[in-house]
């Protein structure tokens, strides 16, 4: 089984909304906010360019508002086709005018973050962090700790989101185990690898998230551009693909053995 991906910015979505399905045209109607109606449109612009790509879905117009995203009692999103439910799922998120989506089978776990890379306070990290992720913070050059917090902060909403909780749950019920590119316990300081760099875009590094019931979440994370994206899964799935509406690329069904 592989898991698929699309980024869309704001600049992307077309000023008209007849993309949108007559529910969604309701909702959107309803937001009085500009920069919510905003991060709402870029986000259903970037699902459905995903699942069209992954399902082999024409683009147009009416075909995209023929896709419905739904949200479901736990304010996850869900996917209709033709006011149907689709055989996929997703998860979506957006940060500084920029939206992610995930898709895969219906049988996967998995979840998705965006973050935005930025300084953040010693009060958000005491708050947020377990006691081995702050430690993780403290012998972490200040300069790439802004780039750390996104990426712990991140992996833990992508793996909020597989469990379909969201930040109803204490987010020190997840603890950030691995991470490629740092070290994992304070013995190794003398012997850090460098820090990653933003070279290669298309590079996805492994992650792991824990959780205090049980279940362990394997990952990727990437990071360009100032921002820091995750995917999280259970069973683990092998490196996110690109959704590419140009290849039309299909949901395989071999489950990786990762």
């Amino acid at each position: 089984m592989n898991i698929y991906w699309l980024e869309q910015s704001a600049s992307d979505v077309p000023a008209e909304n007849h993309w949108l399905s007559p529910n969604e045209t309701l909702r959107l109607a309803a937001m009085r906010i500009p920069k919510r109606r905003a991060d709402w449109r870029l986000g259903r612009w970037t699902a459905k360019h995903a699942v069209a790509a992954c399902l082999d879905l024409p683009t147009h117009f009416p075909d995209l508002a023929d896709i419905e995203i739904r949200a479901a009692s736990s304010g996850a999103p869900e996917i209709f086709l033709h006011d149907q439910p689709a055989d996929v799922t997703i998860s979506l998120s957006h940060s500084s005018g920029t939206a992610l989506c995930t898709v895969a089978q219906l049988e996967a776990s998995f979840g998705c973050d965006l973050e935005t890379i930025e300084p953040r306070s010693d009060a958000f990290v005491a708050d947020y962090f377990t006691v081995g992720e702050q430690a993780l913070v403290a012998r972490t050059p200040a300069d790439a700790r802004p780039l750390l917090l996104a990426l712990l902060w991140s992996a833990k909403e992508s793996a909020l989101k597989a469990l379909r909780v969201g930040l109803r749950l204490d987010t020190k019920c997840m603890f950030v185990c691995h991470l490629d590119g740092w070290p994992q316990s304070s013995g190794e300081r003398e012997q850090d690898p460098p820090l990653p760099v933003d070279a290669n875009p298309e590079a996805w590094r492994r992650l792991r998230v824990r959780y205090s019931g049980g279940q362990v979440f394997a990952g990727w994370w990437r990071w360009q551009n100032g921002l820091v994206r995750t995917v999280v899964s259970r069973p683990p799935l092998p490196t996110p693909l690109r959704a590419r509406s140009a290849d039309f690329s299909k949901i395989e069904t071999t489950l990786s053995t990762d």
